[in-house]
């Protein structure tokens, strides 16, 4: 007996492949370098490169793979530069489109685990998923990261961010 599938009689997204509703909080500090020099602040890493982008309210899951393109391009870098990646692990399919279309190395996908894993709180999605790109980043000893987010309704946001 499999679990109820959530959205398509045909389709892949059940319980057991989605994030669960969790509470939670996040905060971050976007500033200048000039701002935190000034006040003694250091910073985990610079955005390198930022965008978001629009689908089809059916496809929202995939809105993360056109906003990493043009953030990835707007860095001036690709994705195999990459050293850590944090997708909005939404849906297990989601997750698994945007790793295979953008060529990511599994290897630096959500290290620490996803969603799925850990929970899913909607309001503080991109602090927590950009928050804990630059945390891993740093912890790793690399230069790039990416964090995406997907939103129902059919956008998708990414961040390019370079080791501070």
């Amino acid at each position: 007996a499999g679990l109820k599938l959530a959205f398509d009689e045909n389709g892949t997204v059940t319980a057991g492949t989605s994030s669960p509703l969790t509470d939670g909080a996040a905060a971050t500090l976007v500033c200048s370098m000039d701002y935190a020099n000034a006040n003694g602040l250091t910073p985990m890493a610079r955005i390198a490169g930022i965008a978001v982008s629009g689908c089809k309210p059916e496809t929202m899951g995939l809105g993360p793979i056109f906003s990493s393109r043009k953030a990835l391009s707007r860095a001036g870098i690709e994705a195999k530069d990459l050293d850590v990646v944090e997708i909005n692990e939404a849906f297990a399919t989601q997750s698994i489109a945007s790793i295979r279309d953008l060529a990511l190395d599994t290897a630096k996908v959500n290290i620490d685990g996803g969603a799925i894993a850990i929970g899913h709180p909607l309001g503080a999605t991109g602090a927590r998923i950009t928050g804990k790109a630059a945390q891993l980043l740093k912890r790793q000893g690399g230069r790039y990261a990416l964090s995406t987010q997907c939103i129902g309704g059919g956008q998708g946001i990414a961040t390019v961010l370079e080791a501070a």
